[in-house]
């Protein structure tokens, strides 16, 4: 009955806030929104350079996010990593 249930919770697509729907995914320097809650952040190797990932968490939804800053690669950006 549990493995079912995990089964069940595994398939249901994730359901983002109206706010975090609205986020411009994978383009650097789209914002975010007010209710997201800046957590840590890291250092990443990209090619012969540095770039820096800061995760945030929405308050509202409780949806985990990480913006990539590569000066490098227009399509860094917003990207979501789970709950």
């Amino acid at each position: 009955m549990t493995e079912d249930l995990n089964r069940k919770n595994e398939l249901k697509k994730m359901e983002l806030c109206v706010s975090c729907a609205g986020i411009q995914r994978n383009w650097r320097k789209a914002p975010g929104h007010p209710e997201l809650v800046q957590g840590g952040n890291r250092q990443e190797k990209r090619g012969a350079s540095l770039v820096t990932i800061t995760s945030y968490r929405c308050d509202r939804c409780g949806t985990a996010w990480e913006y990539e800053n590569n000066r490098a690669n227009q399509q860094a950006g917003w990207s979501v990593v789970g709950r």
